[in-house]
């Protein structure tokens, strides 16, 4: 999965995951667990920590032949290098990309997960918060998959089973009737 907070990446993760009944890690709940760490370490070296376990945990499903959903905004090239180096040469990498086409919207849901958590937490809880995180990524977001497979999908657009669907039809177009 890929895409800024407050998308639908993890609505949507949870989904596919249950669909074909396969493992989900969730960068998010990963971080959660680092929260009490957050007066020793800066947000940054925490953010670094919970990628590291989850791409330790992902590695460990691969290695057990198990097809993973990975649930982060992989906001940097070098989260997609690491995704690609866990897979190896036996599993494919896909991505599907959450880009709400509605900012309203987003900004409702955004706000809503913000007044739902008492904005505690590490996600953006207002949309100030998620402006400032847009604004400190700087355009990096923006990258280049190369031959990565990419499906971006409009979340305020279809719906979770609208979107359910172009997704299962881009995951078979591209592994066939099991994914690896």
């Amino acid at each position: 999965m890929k895409g800024h907070p407050g998308t639908g990446k993890s609505t949507i993760a949870a989904a596919i995951a249950a669909v074909l009944q396969c493992t989900l890690i969730d960068k998010d709940d990963i971080r959660d667990a680092t929260l009490f760490l957050s007066s020793t370490a800066t947000s940054s070296a925490l953010n670094d920590l919970s990628y590291d376990a989850m791409w330790r945990v992902a590695s460990t499903q691969i290695r057990l032949g198990l097809s993973v959903v990975v649930d982060s905004p992989l906001s940097r090239r070098h989260h997609l290098d690491a995704v690609r180096r866990i897979s190896g040469e036996t599993h494919r990498v896909l991505i599907v990309e959450c880009r709400p086409s509605d900012e309203g919207e987003w900004r409702r849901w955004v706000e809503r997960r913000g007044e739902e958590d008492g904005g505690v937490g590490h996600k953006p809880a207002t949309w100030q918060d998620m402006e400032r995180l847009l604004e400190g990524y700087d355009g990096c977001t923006e990258y280049d998959v190369g031959e990565v497979p990419r499906l971006v999908v409009d979340t305020t657009n279809c719906g979770v089973d609208g979107v359910l669907c172009s997704v299962i039809e881009f995951i078979e177009n591209h592994c066939g009737d099991h994914p690896s």
